[in-house]
């Protein structure tokens, strides 16, 4: 074992004992689980080792931090008891998550887990795991300090101090406040107790100073509870049901979550790669998610090919052509995928929606000509000081015009064509512009020079 290895088990090892004494974590668990990762690695039974010497608290709080790997490994290798007894250890939305996770590897064994669990655990998890994954509901938090509009601050503070004390709650940045029947009138930063004595009640103080009233619904798309919290600025954000009443809350930490899995998952789109596939260990999965898009890419470039076929000719009555024909493919497929990539990622974001379609198109077809008609003078200068032949520098020049409009174009169009339809428009986007980009190359580069050449 080498040193820094020895250095990673030592931390550990010193963790677990100040734990073990009540002392004070110098580490976020986060921390802990990234060695237990490199542990792994090199040394699996001393990984597995480590992870029975932790205390449960702590082993549930790292093991939410551990790859979907190790997760994974770690919940076919134990009892439903004992998931059972770390579910319990975390925060709602995290058991919900490990739930479902298990639920993915073993149906049965997540049945098994709920059923250890307490009556009030059990039928909170199994609310929470009922939403779709697409659902704000899904990534709520049950755990959260509410307070009544008629109770003081200092009652609040004593309660919040026992609820602290026994774990109940954690990362308390708000106090939600209601009225009867927890309906949600608002939440205050919690710094702002500070500015207030002991006897005040909380009606006064949203009386005089007001407070945040943003909340989404449990049914709502979590895409727009994301552009939400960032139009508003917030760290946390109420989720209440149809009536209003205050249901839970969702954490800034589920939010950063939430957008690093969507940029993931279109960037993979993008690049026609699943995102779960990816995460498999056999190469037998992952190179079928794979060959299934570079078939469709396959088909594509024949269908190009087939252009190319259609003037075999020309081509070999001027080899010049062959020389320039991928200089105009080329172009227009950086193009189009500068526009699809914009255009994807402001659909993602909320910048862009289907009624401003028109405005994006003429938009990016304005840029493309306008980089078109740029790249045409340039290429036609070259083409002529290269070959010697005038009008060869007209044709590659129009035909890179003519191309970089249609990127442009389509390279918008297609997204926003697959949004409208419920597609993911990640999805193919990339497959469908490639395909246009180089039929339209070709043809008008070849069709341009059999007109004007020969």
């Amino acid at each position: 074992m080498n040193e820094e290895l020895l250095l990673s088990v030592e931390k550990i090892k010193q963790c677990i004992t100040e734990y073990n004494e009540g002392m004070a974590l110098g580490v976020h668990p986060y921390e802990i689980a990234d060695l237990l990762i490199a542990i792994a690695e090199e040394e699996e039974p001393l990984y597995e080792a480590l992870l029975q010497e932790l205390p449960h608290i702590l082993l549930a709080e790292v093991l939410v931090e551990l790859p979907k790997s190790l997760q994974e490994d770690f919940y076919i290798k134990h009892g439903a008891k004992e998931l059972a007894e770390l579910t319990q250890e975390l925060d709602t939305d995290d058991a919900a998550d490990l739930i479902r996770h298990i639920e993915i590897i073993d149906e049965s064994k997540a049945d098994e887990v709920l059923s250890n669990l307490s009556v009030q655990d059990r039928d909170t998890i199994e609310e929470l795991i009922s939403y779709e994954d697409s659902e704000a509901g899904a990534y709520m938090q049950v755990e959260l300090f509410d307070v009544h509009i008629d109770e003081t601050i200092g009652d609040s503070i004593k309660r919040l101090k026992q609820m602290k004390a026994t774990n109940q709650v954690s990362n308390v940045n708000h106090v939600f406040v209601t009225s009867d029947k927890k309906k949600f009138l608002g939440m205050i930063p919690l710094e702002d107790l500070i500015l207030h004595g002991p006897k005040e009640y909380y009606k006064d103080i949203i009386e005089t100073e007001g407070k945040i009233t943003v909340a989404v619904r449990d049914t709502d798309e979590i895409k727009s509870v994301i552009e939400t919290v960032s139009n508003y600025d917030l760290s946390v954000i109420a989720v209440v049901n149809e009536k209003g009443t205050l249901l839970g809350r969702i954490t800034s930490d589920d939010i950063y979550d939430i957008i690093e899995e969507e940029a993931t998952d279109q960037i993979y789109h993008l690049a026609g790669v699943n995102d779960e596939a990816e995460q498999e260990e056999s190469l037998w999965k992952v190179g079928k998610s794979r060959g299934i898009w570079l078939g469709l890419n396959l088909l594509t470039a024949i269908a190009a090919s087939l252009v190319i076929g259609l003037f075999d000719s020309t081509i070999q009555s001027l080899v010049a052509l062959a020389v320039l024909m991928p200089i105009v493919a080329s172009m227009g497929g950086n193009a189009g995928t500068q526009t699809l990539t914009v255009t994807v990622r402001q659909m993602a974001l909320g910048d862009i929606d289907l009624d401003e379609a028109k405005e994006t198109i003429y938009k990016e077809v304005a840029v493309s000509l306008m980089n078109g008609l740029l790249y045409a003078v340039v290429m036609g200068l070259i083409a002529y000081w290269w070959f010697k032949i005038p009008l060869l520098g007209v044709v590659i020049g129009a035909a890179m015009v003519i191309n970089l409009i249609s990127a442009g174009f389509f390279g918008a169009v297609i997204p926003l064509g697959l949004k409208k339809f419920g597609i993911d428009p990640a999805i193919g986007s990339t497959v469908l512009l490639t395909t246009v980009t180089d039929v339209v190359g070709f043809f008008s580069f070849l069709g341009l020079a059999t007109m004007i050449l020969l």
